[in-house]
């Protein structure tokens, strides 16, 4: 049965495959930090599961201080040349997207279709292992279509990493910070901090605490998924659900949408909003953020007056 270990493998092998192709690229100002850097993400994948907690948790401080050391940094990967691009560009045009499509097209045709295949997948991971097949059929199309060079996937993967830099791997970082969070019980000091900021009785107040902390969370931890057992246990449940009477769905749901929009004004989101800003090879690395902090605002105000107009009877 197909499952995590064996797509766990096969981003490992990608890991590999850029820390291999660093330590070839002799005009990389931070060869050795950076091979280092991309070798250590492979270990974790590929045999993490033996390190342990400590052993895991001594990789990623090591991770930390690749990273503040200036890896992974920028090499010269053997790609094609910008005047290469140009001339695809004019000659394919917009069918060059066609693959990217293949991704999230197999991804949600093997969510449905792969269960059926009689075990031949883990169920509870279908969707994960259905992306994953859908990145390899896109880069084996993508290598028929252009024949490019046998390390060209190699190396213009390492190139668009090595854009991104070491913020690729801060989302999975700040989701188990929210998890470490919870069971520290910082919950807990929310919630009995939360009275004494919150007058009694005051509805109004409570939701903008509730949302308003959903947003700064989400703002501090990149990810409104790690802040949501925080306020939802130190405010949402306890005050807004059990002592004002209010619904807990649209509580729930709704201070999540609050939370999203913290996600939309924070470089520690940098899946959202610096990824692309380095992938777009933008001047500004904030781009992103300026561009919709007004739409972030606009939509926590509406956030708070449905949860304040809706939640309670």
């Amino acid at each position: 049965m197909i499952g995590l270990p064996e797509l766990y493998t096969l981003t490992g092998l990608v890991f590999a495959g850029w820390a291999a192709a660093t330590l070839l690229d002799r005009q990389h100002p931070r060869r050795w930090r950076a091979a280092a850097f991309w070798g250590g993400i492979a270990a974790e994948f590929l045999v993490g599961d033996r390190f342990g907690d400590f052993g895991n948790g001594l990789a990623v401080l090591a991770l930390v201080a690749l990273a503040l050391s200036g890896a992974p940094g920028k090499g010269r990967p053997a790609t094609s040349t910008e005047p290469e691009r140009q001339r695809q560009t004019a000659r394919w045009g917009n069918r060059l997207f066609l693959p990217a499509l293949i991704v999230p097209g197999v991804a949600l045709g093997g969510t449905f279709l792969l269960p059926r295949l009689g075990g031949l997948v883990d169920p509870k991971q279908v969707t994960l292992i259905s992306l994953g097949l859908g990145a390899v059929i896109a880069t084996a199309v993508l290598l028929i279509w252009f024949r490019p060079p046998a390390s060209a996937a190699v190396q213009e993967g390492r190139r668009l990493a090595e854009g991104v830099g070491w913020a690729m791997i801060l989302p999975q970082l700040l989701a188990s910070l929210g998890a470490v969070f919870a069971v520290a019980g910082v919950g807990d000091i929310v919630g009995a901090l939360a009275p004494l900021a919150i007058p009694e009785g005051s509805r109004l107040a409570a939701v903008l605490a509730f949302t308003g902390g959903m947003a700064l969370f989400t703002m501090l931890m990149g990810n409104a998924f790690a802040a949501f057992p925080v306020m939802m246990g130190g405010i949402g449940l306890p005050v807004l659900v059990a002592a004002m009477g209010g619904n807990p769905v649209v509580v729930g749901a709704v201070g999540m949408l609050a939370g999203f929009c913290g996600t939309l004004l924070s470089p520690m989101a940098a899946n959202f909003n610096i990824v692309p800003a380095a992938l777009l090879e933008l001047s500004d690395r904030y781009a992103v953020i300026k561009a919709q902090w007004p739409t972030a605002v606009a939509m926590w105000l509406f956030n708070t007056a449905m949860i304040w107009g809706f939640a309670f009877k």
